[in-house]
């Protein structure tokens, strides 16, 4: 059966009960670390090629839609896959379920910090889990940039250097880096091939 807003993508999808919804939210994005591009990738995981209740371009879709929104990406993320899937109610259920728990264990791992922070073993653990964050953003990052740079060799060889010129040595905003990279998708459309 194919999910509300599945569009005109070829790729078939299923429709998940808000329960679903609910329990897969609340498992993964609230118990992946690694920061939200990390769980976003585990979501794709679930969402796409486990349960296919999204299709990949829906994912892409969601994904760079929540790069351009204002606040925590993850959860921009989380609510455009819910819509995806069951339309507000999927969206409602997938921000709450993705929201609720981890903000709990915010308040509660923050109480915790203040009271240890001082203490030598939780400083040390604390610059373990930091190195181990940023070994899983470059994981992550090659895990979505893969497909497209494989499928887009030239594009990618010009894009990513690009970019990253405009930010670290221009200081351009991530936003308006974005935009130039979706009006250049615009006028470089991808081939059949890679979509």
């Amino acid at each position: 059966m194919s999910a509300p807003g599945a569009g005109s993508t070829a790729e078939a999808t299923t429709r998940p009960t808000l329960r679903q919804i609910a329990a897969l939210f609340a498992r993964y994005a609230n118990t992946t670390f690694g920061g939200g591009s990390a769980t976003i990738a585990v979501l794709h995981d679930q969402l796409v090629a486990r349960r296919s209740w999204i299709s990949r371009l829906q994912f892409d879709l969601a994904y760079a839609l929540s790069r351009l929104t204002p606040g925590t990406n993850l959860l921009a993320f989380c609510t455009a896959a819910g819509w995806m899937a069951r339309r507000w109610a999927g969206a409602i259920v997938a921000l709450l379920a993705a929201s609720l728990p981890c903000s709990i264990l915010a308040v509660v791992a923050t109480h915790f910090y203040r009271a240890w922070q001082h203490d030598r073993f939780v400083a040390g653990a604390l610059r373990g889990a930091l190195a181990a964050a940023v070994a899983i953003m470059i994981s992550t990052a090659w895990s979505f940039a893969r497909p497209h740079v494989t499928a887009h060799v030239v594009k990618a060889l010009l894009v990513v250097p690009a970019a990253m010129v405009l930010a670290l040595r221009f200081a351009v905003s991530p936003i308006r880096i974005l935009l130039l990279a979706a009006a250049l998708g615009l006028i470089w459309p991808a081939t059949e091939k890679s979509a």
